[in-house]
C-alpha cells in the first residue's frame, strides 16, 4: 500500500505515523492457521486481538490505514484535547466572576492549540502501535483485507487461514446529500484536526454530539459559529430538559442555532462558502470560511468481499449480527461501530470482550446484557445511561423519577456550575434503577456511579447508604437516593413512628 501521511506532516504527525502505520513495516509470514483473524485495528479490533493473544490464541490483526482507529486519530483523543483547550480559554474569559483580574485580556493561539493536540496524540500512539502488538504476540498485517474463501482472507498478496474471524472495520463520517456541498467542499471529524488556522466563520451541519462539541470548542476559540440542524433543538436523542441546558451554554458562547432547517443548499462565493437555509419560517443566507459536517456515521463495509463468505450487511446498519455478535456466517463475528448503534469506544471495548468469550471459548455472552453509558462532552457535559421515559413508555415499564438540581448542591454553587441536574428513573414501586441523565461540568465522570449500580443490581436505597464526600457535585446522586428513601416514609409508617416516639417519651 502507498505510504500514509497525516497533515500537517510535522514532527508530531511523523511520530504518530511511525507508530500506527510504520512506513517500513514488513508484514510477517502468515501462520499455517489462526485461531482468530481480526480485520480493523480500532478500539474493538485492538482489544479483541490483545485479549485473545493474551489467552494463548494465535491471532492476526489487519489494518489498512492507521492503527488506533477513529478514537486515537480523528475522534476521542484529538477532540477532547481541543475541548480542554477551549475550556481553558473560557476559564480565562470568565475569571472575573471568581474575583480574579487579568490585565490586558487574552488571546487564543489556535496554531499552538492544534500543535498541543498533535503532540498529545503522538504521545498516546505507542499504546496502539504495530510494534506493541507484535510484542504482545499478534501478527500485524498492514493492507486491505478481503475474504477470499470460507476460511481465508487476502492481505498484501498473502493468504491468512482462520478458524474464526472478526470484522471490526468501524465507521466513517457520513456525507449528507446537500446540493452544492461536494463542489464547495467541507470538513469532517477526519479532516478538521488537520487545520492550522482558525476559521473566522464556521458552519456546523448537524447538532448531534460531534457537532455540538466542536461547535462550542471553535466558538470559544473565537470563530463565528452557525449550528444547523434539520430537527428541532440540539442533541435530539437526549432528554429535552438536559439538551436545553446545554443549548443555553452554547448560546452564551455566541453560537447561532438554525434548527428545523429545510431546503439547505451550499454554493461557492467570492469570499467563502454560501449556505441558504430556511429555519422556523425565515430564510437565512450566510457566508462562512469552512463547513464542518457532523450528521452521523457510515459503516466501513466496502472492499471486504463479504458476499464471498455469506455475511449480510447494509449501508446504514453495517454488518448484521445476532445478540452474541455472530454474523450470518457462524464462523465470523463483528464488534464495534461496524455493527453497533452505540458508536462509542467504550461500547466497542465491551463488545470485543463478548467476541473473545463467544468466538474462542463457546461462550454465550449477549450484547443486549450490556449497560452502556454515554456522554456528550460539551460544557456542561450531558451523560446518560439506560432507559429514558420515552423508552420506558414504549416498553410498557412504569417508572418513577427522582431529580436533584445542581442549583441546590453546595459544591456546584461555589464552583459556579449550577446549571444542571441529576435525574434518575426507577421501576415504579421499587428502587431499581432503569436509567439516568446527568447534566454537569463532569457528568461523564459522575454517570459511572449510576452505571455501576445498574450493572450490580444495586438500587437507590443502597446508594443512599453510601457516604459521599462533602462538598462534591456527586453529592447530587446521594440526594436523589435520599429523595427515594423519603418516599418510603408513608403516612401510615410516619403515624406508627409518631406513636412509638410518644410511647417512648
Amino acid at each position: 500500500m502507498p505510504p500514509v501521511t497525516v497533515h500537517p506532516p510535522d514532527e508530531h504527525n511523523t511520530s504518530l505515523v511511525a507508530h500506527v502505520h510504520p512506513p517500513g513495516w514488513v508484514n510477517p509470514t502468515p501462520a499455517a492457521r489462526y485461531n482468530l483473524v481480526v480485520i480493523g485495528a480500532g478500539a474493538a479490533g485492538l482489544i479483541t486481538a490483545a485479549g485473545a493473544a493474551g489467552l494463548g490464541a494465535k491471532v492476526a490483526l489487519i489494518e489498512r490505514e492507521l492503527m488506533g482507529g477513529d478514537c486515537l486519530n480523528v475522534g476521542c483523543v484529538p477532540s477532547k484535547a481541543l475541548i480542554r483547550s477551549a475550556r481553558a480559554a473560557t476559564a480565562v474569559r470568565d475569571v472575573g466572576e471568581f474575583g480574579v483580574e487579568v490585565a490586558g485580556g487574552y488571546r487564543v493561539n489556535f496554531a499552538a492549540v492544534m500543535e498541543r493536540m498533535r503532540g498529545l496524540r503522538a504521545s498516546i500512539a505507542p499504546n496502539d502501535s504495530a510494534a506493541r502488538y507484535r510484542e504482545l504476540g499478534v501478527d500485524v498485517f498492514l493492507g486491505q483485507a478481503s475474504f477470499s474463501g470460507p476460511d481465508t482472507i487476502e492481505v498484501g498478496g498473502q493468504t491468512l487461514t482462520f478458524r474464526k474471524a472478526v470484522i471490526a472495520t468501524g465507521a466513517r463520517a457520513a456525507q449528507p446529500n446537500i446540493p452544492g456541498l461536494a463542489d464547495a467542499g467541507c470538513l469532517t471529524n477526519e479532516t478538521v484536526f488537520t487545520l492550522t488556522e482558525l476559521p473566522r466563520r464556521l458552519a456546523v451541519i448537524g447538532a448531534g454530539p460531534i457537532g455540538c462539541e466542536l461547535a462550542q470548542a471553535f466558538a470559544r476559540f473565537g470563530s463565528e459559529v452557525y449550528l444547523i440542524e434539520a430537527l428541532h433543538g440540539i442533541i435530539p436523542n437526549e432528554d429535552r430538559d438536559a439538551a436545553e441546558i446545554v443549548w443555553k451554554s452554547l448560546a452564551r458562547d455566541g453560537i447561532r442555532l438554525l434548527c428545523c432547517g429545510k431546503d439547505l443548499q451550499v454554493s461557492r462565493a467570492p469570499d467563502g462558502k454560501r449556505l441558504n437555509v430556511d429555519s422556523h419560517g425565515q430564510h437565512y443566507a450566510i457566508t462562512v470560511d469552512e463547513i464542518l459536517i457532523g450528521v452521523g456515521r457510515q459503516p466501513n463495509v466496502e472492499g471486504l468481499n463479504l458476499e464471498a463468505v455469506g455475511v449480510t450487511y447494509d449501508s446504514q446498519a453495517g454488518v448484521h449480527v445476532n445478540d452474541r455478535l455472530q454474523t450470518s456466517n457462524p464462523r465470523i463475528y463483528a464488534a464495534g461501530d461496524i455493527c453497533s448503534r452505540y458508536k462509542f469506544t467504550h461500547a466497542a471495548d465491551a463488545m470485543a470482550r463478548i467476541v473473545i468469550q463467544n468466538a474462542l471459548f463457546f461462550g454465550r455472552a449477549k450484547a443486549s446484557a450490556l449497560t452502556i453509558p454515554w456522554c456528550t462532552y460539551t460544557d456542561p457535559e450531558l451523560a446518560h445511561v439506560g432507559l429514558s421515559p420515552r423508552d420506558a413508555e414504549e416498553r410498557g415499564i412504569a417508572i418513577q423519577t427522582f431529580e436533584q438540581s445542581l442549583a441546590h448542591v453546595d459544591r456546584a454553587i461555589v464552583d459556579g456550575d449550577t446549571d444542571g441536574f441529576v435525574r434518575v428513573h426507577v421501576r415504579a414501586g421499587t428502587d431499581r434503577i432503569v436509567g439516568a441523565t446527568i447534566v454537569a461540568a463532569h457528568a461523564g465522570e459522575m454517570i459511572s456511579e449510576i452505571t455501576l449500580a445498574m450493572t450490580a443490581g444495586l438500587g437507590l436505597g443502597r446508594i443512599a447508604k453510601s457516604i459521599h464526600p462533602y462538598p462534591t457535585q456527586s453529592e447530587a446522586i446521594k440526594r436523589v437516593a435520599d429523595a427515594y428513601n423519603r418516599t418510603r416514609l408513608t403516612p401510615r409508617v410516619k403515624s406508627l413512628f409518631e406513636k412509638l416516639m410518644a410511647w417512648r417519651r
